[in-house]
This record gives structure tokens, C-alpha cells and sequence, in this order.
């Protein structure tokens, strides 16, 4: 096992790696001038140069992605004004627009995308697999077939249908916005309680249609047949055996899905009127804004895969035919 998470954690590293190598040279590649955008339309080709070079923009874009990887490591130094700034490891750099660190300005963004998504996950994984598995159960009866085209009926709307919907006529629920969790748990879940009903009831539908499908599979497994003929409740079958065999593959979905989530939060976020980690790096690439894009990109890559390491291990509890050599 810890053999196993060495290796993916190394193959982790390196797909991080690689993705912000991409992300540099599609920047580099694009029509983009950062330093333009950040003097205006009056700016003399003097006054541009000048912010090009104080933002290490003119140097070559080979050099700037090194000192970009080796910021993350042990820390860069910056210069502006004449004065030297040392940016302390991971060191992500400073927004051209804003001139903040860009981990301070993760780290304000981060806590509202991660709460919306863990919350949202929440409700649409709990109320996903409670609906299959009821619906597995009722396989072929009224209740099945009513369970089975709500779901449909619901996933043909639009996501920002259903967040525009509740935004604007779901009155009775209290007001989105973002508390910090420390200073006042009730009022951090009365403010982000109308995003996470949204993901909720948007993504509920194909967690249901999942579950139902590994449920029924399960249930016709041989060991559960066994586990009916030796009399034991129908209630522990279900929930004991069959469950837990059909909880896999929903996992597998709904791991990707919550990492997918953490950068895939912009219609929430922008609806809302909730600052995340969505609209910042929306706003960063409109204004060319390198550093908060990188940001952004490096706080995708690294959930995503941690989630899929976490995915993996979870297995070999889940379900213990699984071993990771």
C-alpha cells in the first residue's frame, strides 16, 4: 500500500507539473497583453514597457515558467519600486491587477468554493443514493418508474435554469452569502444553504440513476441470494451487503465529480453573487492575469488528483476483492 501511494503520488507531481507547463504556453501562445490591459488605452509604448519589465514579462517564457516552479518550492524574490521582495515557499506570485499574493487571494477564494462543493456534495450523494437504492428495491413498480423520470425530467433543465430559479424565487430560504465557518457554524450554513439545495437537486438525479443501477446488479449477486436463503432481514441484505458492493463504482463517480467541482463552480458563484475560486480566475483570465489564472489551474490539478489517490484507497475498504499493488 504505501509503495502503491509513493508511486501515485510521483505520477501526481508530475501531471501537476505538466499542466502548468500547458497552461504557461497556451498564455504565452495567446494574444494576451497583460501589461496593456493593466496601463489603458492612453499608456505610452514607454510606460508599457516599463510595467513588462516589472513584471519579468519580457523575459523568455522558458525562464519564467523555471522561477514560476522553483517559487512553489523554496520561494522567489520580486522587485518593485526598487525594493526587493522575498516571496516565501509555495510563492504562487502577485496578481498584475490586484498586486496581492496570489495565495493570500486563494486562500480568501478557496473556503467559499470548497464549502459550496462539500456541502452541495453532501446533499446530492445522500439523496441520490437513498433514492436508488429505494428504487432498486421497488425494481418494475409505480415508485421505481416515478423515481426514475423525475430524474430524467429534472436533468434535462439547464444547471443555471434551476440556480437562476432558486436565486430568484426561492424567497423562503435565507440569503446566499459566505461566514466564515469559525466565526459562526449556523449562520455559515443558513448563507450557503440555498447553493448547496442548488447542486444538490441538480446533481441528485444522476446519483440516483447510478445507484440504482449498481443496487439492482448488486442485489442479483450470489452472495446476497445466500444472505436471503440463511434468513436474514431484507433491510440488513440491502444495507449491509448489497449497499456497501454498490457504493463502489458511486464512489469512483463521486470522488471525480466533488474535484470536478472545485473549479466547476462558476455559474454557482456568479449567481450567487459568491466570491470563490470560479469567478476570480473568470475575472484573472478577462484581464490577462497570469499568476491568479496559474493559481487557480494549480488548485484544480492538485484536488483532482489527491481525489483520485483518495478514491483508490477507499476501494480497498469498500470492497475487499480490491487490492492496490
Amino acid at each position: 500500500m504505501l509503495l502503491y501511494i509513493l508511486r501515485r503520488c510521483a505520477s501526481a507531481i508530475s501531471v501537476v507539473i505538466v499542466t502548468l507547463i500547458a497552461s504557461f504556453a497556451l498564455f504565452f501562445l495567446a494574444p494576451t497583453d497583460p501589461a496593456g490591459a493593466i496601463c489603458g488605452n492612453r499608456c505610452t509604448p514607454e510606460r508599457v514597457a516599463d510595467i513588462r519589465n516589472s513584471l519579468g514579462l519580457d523575459e523568455p517564457a522558458v525562464e519564467q515558467i523555471g522561477l514560476y516552479l522553483k517559487g512553489i518550492v523554496v520561494g522567489r524574490d520580486f522587485t518593485s519600486a526598487g525594493a526587493v521582495i522575498h516571496c516565501s515557499a509555495p510563492c504562487l506570485g502577485y496578481s498584475y491587477i490586484l498586486g496581492q499574493p496570489v495565495t493570500k487571494l486563494l486562500a480568501q477564494a478557496l473556503p467559499v468554493t470548497v464549502s459550496i462543493v462539500l456541502g452541495g456534495a453532501l446533499v446530492y450523494f445522500t439523496v441520490g443514493v437513498l433514492a436508488g437504492t429505494a428504487a432498486a428495491r421497488r425494481r418494475g413498480s409505480p415508485a421505481d418508474r416515478l423515481v426514475v423520470g423525475s430524474t430524467l425530467i429534472i436533468n434535462s433543465v439547464p444547471y443555471f435554469v434551476v440556480a437562476l430559479i432558486v436565486a430568484l424565487y426561492a424567497t423562503f430560504l435565507p440569503r446566499a452569502e459566505y461566514h466564515s465557518f469559525l466565526s459562526n457554524p449556523l449562520t455559515w450554513a443558513a448563507g450557503l444553504l440555498a447553493p448547496w439545495l442548488t447542486l444538490g437537486l441538480a446533481n441528485a438525479t444522476q446519483y440516483t440513476r447510478y445507484s440504482r443501477a449498481s443496487m439492482i446488479e448488486a442485489l442479483g449477486e450470489d452472495y446476497v441470494r445466500t444472505a436471503r436463503s440463511k434468513g436474514i432481514s431484507e433491510r440488513r441484505v440491502v444495507y449491509r451487503h448489497g449497499l456497501r458492493a454498490a457504493l463502489s463504482p458511486v464512489i469512483t463517480i463521486f470522488g471525480i465529480d466533488v474535484a470536478v467541482q472545485i473549479v466547476n463552480t462558476l455559474f454557482t458563484e456568479s449567481i450567487f453573487g459568491l466570491p470563490g475560486i470560479g469567478v476570480m480566475t473568470l475575472r484573472a483570465f478577462f484581464t490577462f492575469d497570469l499568476p491568479v489564472i496559474m493559481g487557480g489551474v494549480l488548485i484544480g490539478s492538485v484536488v483532482l488528483v489527491v481525489m483520485n489517490l483518495l478514491v483508490d484507497i477507499l476501494y480497498t475498504f469498500l470492497d475487499p476483492r480490491v487490492r492496490l499493488g
